[in-house]
């Protein structure tokens, strides 16, 4: 939980490099906390089955947008990457995958163009 909480302290910070731990433990409990709303708006009624999301899920996607977005550019980062490789996530099936391979190497050694590197700071 502290990732997490560590991530939405950084809200808006793009510049700068995450370590692998911190992105997957955010996305961890991202996806906890969202699937524990998912079942609160279906058992209070908020659920909409046309649009697939309730209203607890929806407000809680969209207030946590730019974390995700500012944890991923800076995750990108670690591997010495641009954050605009974010984008390639609209190719189906393939940019998806593609992301999921960046996010789960290990960030260079030493200092790279974006920053220090992470782990040596701890």
């Amino acid at each position: 939980m502290n990732w997490f909480i560590t991530a939405l302290k950084k809200y808006a910070v793009f510049s700068g490099r995450s370590r692998r731990s911190e992105y997957w433990y955010f996305i961890l409990f991202y996806i906890i906390i969202y699937i524990a709303l998912g079942f609160v708006d279906r058992a209070t009624g908020t659920f909409d089955s046309k649009s697939g999301i309730g209203l607890l899920t929806a407000v809680f996607a969209l207030g946590l947008l730019i974390p995700s977005l500012s944890v991923s550019v800076r995750r990108l980062h670690d591997t010495d990457r641009s954050g605009w490789w974010l984008l390639i996530g609209f190719i189906p099936l393939i940019g998806a995958i593609v992301l999921i391979v960046f996010f789960a190497l290990d960030s260079g050694a030493g200092t790279n163009r974006f920053g220090p590197n992470p782990k040596a700071a701890t």
